[in-house]
């Protein structure tokens, strides 16, 4: 089992700890919980450790035409100094990992890959890339740590922090001393930043945090809250609703698909998909009664007839009533009524448009 750069600090705080894509992580932390915890980031400020998520580079010649013929979306649309979410399928159009590119020229991209899915992107990505372009995994030389919510400038001007960057855009900043990079990102739907230090920089630039989110009624945040904050939000997560037995399409994620540029993997599945129907799409769906949407669990209509199955489903704490995302056949449209096995007791709900609480990040 994996370990944080940043361990010791949360287990100093009585973190809870579980496995997170094979990597030890706080979910919760004593004193607060889950509910408090998605409360801060989406009333105040609240800081994650975020350090199992991947890192790696790919620099060379013709690493922007490299990487356009792997990933789904096209890096032509965006800036030196912007990032993009995008995603990376097999020839089956399955996904293999959905992923953030930051862009630092034609030629010098990072990338921050899921977790337990870093070393399958590396692989599949040196498994393609031509003589003239280098990929290597850097999972173990960067933490990350996410400042999420309405109070998150405030924080990071307190650190001396030029916080006027647009959406998705990055940049490197100093902080206590160690040079950062910044991106004005986030998994939560709030405005917020993600930071990548060195790893032997991250125990004080998270320290320069925790002390600085005190005056802003901020709190530490476990991985339960951000697990809330996302669902809350209809963010997908790998193995929920990506996975490589669900393709972008039927994942909802077309947006993230550059439809207009040229072949890429899977990209011929994917058309076809667009063109001719992909079975199943994620909806949104709102309990209209007690019941709380979880994984796994059978939605069907009000005859009876099965539809798919919930992919993720929480409590949510903003609204007070049961949410999930689930993977159900085409035929399912906005304000439909339907049913979900909670237990073998069945719990009506209703198709709405995501997400379910406004959006904040920009």
């Amino acid at each position: 089992m994996k370990t944080s750069p940043l361990n010791e600090k949360h287990l100093a705080l009585q973190a809870k700890m579980a496995d997170f894509g094979g990597w030890m992580m706080p979910i919760e932390y004593a004193g607060a919980g889950v509910l408090a915890e998605h409360a801060a980031v989406r009333n105040a400020v609240g800081i994650f450790d975020v350090s199992h998520l991947g890192k790696a580079s790919v620099v060379g010649e013709g690493a922007l035409e490299f990487l356009n013929s792997m990933f789904t979306n096209d890096l032509n649309r965006i800036q030196d100094g912007s990032a993009q979410y995008t995603l990376l399928c097999d020839e089956s159009g399955g996904v293999v990992d959905d992923l953030i590119v930051y862009k630092n020229s034609d030629s010098n991209f990072f990338l921050v890959p899921n977790a337990s899915n870093t070393s399958d992107v590396v692989a599949l990505l040196n498994a393609h890339a031509p003589s003239t372009i280098s990929v290597k995994n850097l999972h173990n030389e960067f933490a990350v740590i996410a400042v999420q919510g309405p109070r998150a400038p405030g924080v990071m001007n307190s650190l001396g922090v030029n916080t006027d960057i647009d959406y998705m855009a990055f940049t490197s900043v100093s902080i206590d001393g160690a040079e950062v990079i910044v991106c004005r990102t986030g998994y939560t739907g709030e405005l917020g930043y993600e930071l990548l230090p060195r790893v032997e920089d991250a125990s004080r630039v998270w320290d320069s945090l925790a002390q600085a989110i005190k005056s802003h009624d901020g709190l530490v945040c476990g991985l339960g809250a951000r697990d809330t904050l996302r669902t809350e939000m209809g963010y997908p997560l790998h193995g929920h609703e990506l996975s490589l037995d669900i393709t972008p399409v039927q994942a909802s994620a077309s947006w993230a698909i550059g439809w207009d540029k040229g072949e890429f993997l899977g990209s011929s599945v994917l058309r076809t998909q667009k063109a001719h129907g992909a079975g199943k799409r994620s909806v949104a769906l709102k309990s209209l009664d007690r019941g709380i949407p979880r994984g796994h669990m059978v939605v069907k209509d009000q005859q009876g007839k099965e539809l798919g199955l919930v992919t993720s489903g929480t409590f949510s704490p903003t609204l007070k009533i049961g949410i999930g995302i689930a993977l159900l056949d085409t035929s399912v449209k906005v304000g439909d009524r339907l049913v979900i096995d909670v237990r073998g007791r069945d719990s009506m709900v209703e198709v709405v448009k995501l997400p379910f609480v406004a959006s904040h990040v920009r």
